[in-house]
């Protein structure tokens, strides 16, 4: 026979369980709707049009000259590539980084490819010498939490922190270093940094 201090034991002992799985299941629901909340369809997306994903962001400014857009955390498949001209090094990161998501993975499974891709050049370029170029795919939603492990061991996951960033829209294709540094010249001189 359960004394009134077993039971009320037993009662408490349940209910702490039971609270225990709600939230362990409202973590689990959060973390989901973190992952996915800022990758999404790419019709979301005005600039996005080449994939079925693209990362999406929130408008914090705009003006005639730039916006400015703050994107959430988000996980991404990178690798490196040292080279003297960008142009050889993203063409042999891409191809890295194609081969992983068309199944060259430990799961051997292929991964949409999403939109943008990004690459990150070394701070302290200097002229003739080599320099270290990063290129990296955003992950799917459904990739964010667990993405396929590598089989290339140059092949590495990023998480991009929160961020705001400027965005100066233009059209064509970007062919060089140079033209980079000239329209961020011209972009920080107009703006002094400042959403206006």
């Amino acid at each position: 026979m359960l004394t009134p201090h077993r039971t009320d034991k037993r009662q408490g002992i349940i209910h702490t369980l039971s609270t225990m799985v709600y939230f362990a299941g409202l973590v689990g629901l959060l973390l989901i709707l973190t992952a996915e909340a800022r990758i999404g369809n790419s019709s979301e997306s005005s600039f996005c049009t080449e994939s079925r994903e693209c990362l999406l962001y929130d408008l914090v400014c705009k003006n005639d000259d730039y916006e400015v857009r703050h994107y959430d955390s988000v996980k991404w498949v990178s690798t490196d590539e040292e080279s003297y001209f960008m142009d050889k090094a993203i063409y042999t990161a891409f191809r890295r980084l194609f081969k992983y998501i068309t199944g060259s993975n430990k799961a051997g499974v292929n991964i949409d490819m999403t939109a943008p891709v990004i690459v990150k050049i070394e701070e302290k370029k200097k002229m003739w010498a080599s320099s270290v170029f990063t290129l990296s795919f955003l992950l799917p939603s459904t990739h964010q939490m667990t993405p396929p492990q590598p089989t290339d061991d140059k092949v590495y996951f990023t998480e991009m922190p929160d961020m705001k960033v400027y965005v100066r829209s233009y059209g064509g294709w970007m062919m060089s270093l140079t033209s980079e540094l000239v329209l961020i010249t011209r972009f920080g001189r107009r703006t002094n940094g400042r959403c206006m």
